[in-house]
């Protein structure tokens, strides 16, 4: 059995019954035929995205997030952070964004959804962010994902010739 069917099999699983551990999971897969490692059953709810929630006993179980309408796309993620970054800076392994005002939790909140390889977190101001990055080479990558056209002539922006800085201009009407 493969991993779709494992992860329709862990959906009846918490929608019929209390899981309340990782264990107990592994259990009932088990008893559905399914021979998993803990490492497997983690990895499971990590990428269905289930959350721990307090159970009328007292107790605490594993359900998904009532409200799945709140996740975005990633074309509705990318759509935002390009929207709504102004400059980025990069240097080592800290890479800081310049945002509209405003907008740096949401777009922090847009990084960290998508779950970037060797992205440690981020932390947002009003209109700046920092994220961490692991390694100096992971923040060239990072960083070069910003690139941007501007729409209006569909020119390469380069504001600022420097390899460590890349600006887009500011489209805010006053």
């Amino acid at each position: 059995m493969n991993k779709k069917e494992r992860h329709q099999i862990i959906r009846d699983l918490v929608e019929a019954r209390n899981i309340e551990t990782q264990e107990e999971l592994a259990r009932a897969l088990q008893e559905s035929g399914f021979n998993v490692t803990q490492a497997t059953v983690s990895r499971d709810i990590k990428e269905l995205m289930l959350v721990k929630v307090s159970d009328m006993r007292g107790g605490y179980r594993y359900a998904f997030p009532k409200e799945r309408s709140h996740m975005m796309s990633s074309e509705q993620l990318e759509r935002l952070i390009r929207s709504s970054v102004i400059s980025i800076r990069a240097g080592g392994n800290l890479v800081v964004l310049h945002t509209l005002p405003g907008t740096a939790q949401g777009v922090a909140y847009a990084i960290d959804s998508m779950k970037w390889l060797g992205v440690m977190g981020t932390v947002a101001g009003d209109d700046t962010i920092f994220v961490a990055i692991e390694q100096p080479e992971i923040a060239k990558d990072f960083f070069a994902y910003f690139h941007w056209h501007d729409k209006d002539d569909n020119k390469e922006t380069n504001a600022v010739k420097n390899e460590n800085v890349k600006t887009r201009p500011e489209k805010v009407k006053r």
